[in-house]
């Protein structure tokens, strides 16, 4: 399976998470509908955080837990601004239908945070000399 689609099936789990907390924010501890947005945020950034650093980049994770979750938190916090300027723009400019919008955005978000995770959060490692013949360039054969 492709990195791309596990990172995919991460954010799919990491948005019931979202839901969930949302859910609990807004009816259990009686956050405004904005507070709440950000109170969800952190348990479905964190699942999502871990959810790749164990399937999508397991081989590329960190030694420092809170530096890589620090990371992450960051790249995808500019993600989600791209998946909100999307959606704001398709609805306001284009009248687009908000459903449809949404998708769009949630593509535009999930693009950028996988292309963001992947080389500023769990970047490979610079291998040493001796290693050089697991460079990725390798594995995917002569051009």
């Amino acid at each position: 399976m492709s990195a791309f689609l596990r990172f995919a099936l991460v954010g799919g789990a990491g948005f019931l998470v979202n839901e969930a907390a949302l859910w609990v924010a807004i009816h259990l501890l009686h956050l405004g509908k904005d507070a709440a947005w950000f109170f969800a945020f952190v348990p479905s950034v964190t699942f999502t955080w871990w959810g790749n650093r164990m399937l999508t980049f397991a081989e590329h994770k960190s030694d420092n837990l809170l530096a890589e979750w620090a990371r992450f938190v960051a790249t995808n916090s500019v993600g989600a601004v791209v998946n909100l300027l999307t959606y704001e723009a398709l609805t306001h400019f284009l009248a687009l239908d908000p459903l449809l919008a949404l998708a769009c955005g949630v593509l535009a978000g999930l693009v950028f945070n996988f292309t963001l995770s992947k080389r500023l959060v769990f970047k490979p490692r610079l291998s040493s000399p001796a290693s050089a013949d697991d460079s990725p360039r390798e594995e995917r054969g002569p051009r």
